[in-house]
């Protein structure tokens, strides 16, 4: 009878994740909003400059940092708007990570619009949160907000507590 408590009980959750898979899934990002306008730090094995493009590579080791938020790839092309001479965008490949607060993503490729404070992870995404672990395809987190959305085939494993 507790097994049947237990299915009914967590039924509701169960269709919640299906309907997240037909629609995405919004869950909170990093426990707090954080500010995009802080400066950003960036530390990295190389560095090579395009005169031409204005854009800048680093490569290797490559450690973001942006108030509480951590961003860490492989190669980081930084992209300047000239006109307002400010980082336009950050374009992460290689083993990302984006870390804000206790909350941890893992993703093939993300994208950090500077000015709108959202950042676009695609490619394998897993966001862990505590013992909590979902993943899909693309997740599209707001600092401003401190929120994500999860689109993309989004799986994952609920542990009914134990009694």
């Amino acid at each position: 009878m507790t097994q049947f408590r237990a299915l009914f009980l967590s039924l509701p959750l169960l269709l919640g994740a299906a309907l997240a898979q037909a629609q995405g899934t919004a869950v909170p990002f990093g426990g707090f909003e954080a500010d995009p306008t802080l400066p950003v730090e960036i530390t990295a094995d190389t560095l090579d400059v395009d005169q031409s493009t204005g854009a800048a590579e680093f490569k290797g080791n490559v450690l973001v940092g942006q108030g509480e938020m951590r961003l860490s790839a492989q190669r980081v092309l930084v992209i300047y708007n000239e006109e307002e001479s400010a980082i336009e965008r950050l374009e992460a490949t290689g083993e990302v990570l984006l870390v804000n607060g206790e909350d941890a993503a893992e993703a093939d490729r993300a994208d950090y619009t500077i000015d709108s404070g959202v950042i676009v992870m695609t490619g394998d995404v897993l966001l862990s949160q505590g013992p909590n672990v979902l993943s899909s395809q693309k997740m599209t987190v707001n600092l401003a907000t401190g929120t994500a959305q999860m689109v993309g085939r989004v799986r994952t494993i609920l542990n009914p507590e134990q009694e």
